[in-house]
């Protein structure tokens, strides 16, 4: 028994000592697939305690994004910094949607007053600034762009048409999408027809009236 306990201590100590030394190239790769930022705790899970951030910070290494978010400092930032960060605050299974998924498409002229992200439903934290949507994402219905992950753009019109957007920002960024090949007739359909209610009803409609067959 002792010597079991012994050999479990040894290798308890040698997975500390693993996560204890620092790996910049893990850290790198991390950072490299959301535009060059990462949290705290992606940093820990590499070997980076809070006083080795502290440390690469005071160096000019990285930059302080906002409270556990970090930037390396040779990525440029982001004009989606605050999308970045909502996103990270989130957590990985989270998805810019709504109002800010129109404006990070360019589609019609919203100007979201927070950020909307759509979360797990385990998801229960607020944060200031931040607005929560909790929902299943289906992974067809997420999309990559400027290194973020929202929700695809026939989902996302489809939410902020069930959420009580106005028809005319609707009707706009229908046409947009599909005369910028963002989208097209038949998945907008589709959408319709899942969704149902007020976001099947204008889906439907406006698709109907901006690409006539």
């Amino acid at each position: 028994m002792c010597e079991v306990s012994k050999i479990t201590r040894q290798s308890a100590h040698k997975v500390v000592a693993r996560r204890e030394k620092p790996d910049r190239n893990k850290l790198y790769r991390i950072a490299e697939q959301q535009a060059g930022y990462f949290t705290s705790g992606q940093a820990a899970e590499v070997g980076f305690d809070r006083k080795l951030l502290w440390h690469y910070q005071k160096t000019g290494q990285i930059l302080r994004a906002a409270y556990a978010i970090y930037r390396l400092a040779h990525f440029p930032a982001s004009p989606y910094e605050d999308l970045f960060i909502a996103w990270l605050q989130c957590g990985p299974r989270a998805a810019i949607s709504h109002e800010s998924a129109l404006a990070l498409y360019n589609l019609s002229d919203v100007l979201p007053a927070e950020v909307h992200v759509t979360v797990p439903r385990t998801a229960s934290r607020r944060r200031k600034g931040i607005r929560q949507h909790t929902n299943r994402l289906r992974p067809s219905a997420v999309r990559k762009r400027e290194g973020l992950p929202v929700t695809s753009v026939q989902r996302t019109i489809s939410d902020v048409a069930k959420a009580g957007l106005g028809e005319e920002q609707i009707r706009e960024a229908i046409q947009q999408a599909v005369e910028r090949g963002l989208t097209d007739r038949t998945s907008l359909l589709a959408e319709a027809k899942r969704r149902g209610g007020r976001a099947g009803r204008l889906i439907g409609k406006y698709t109907a009236e901006e690409t006539p067959d």
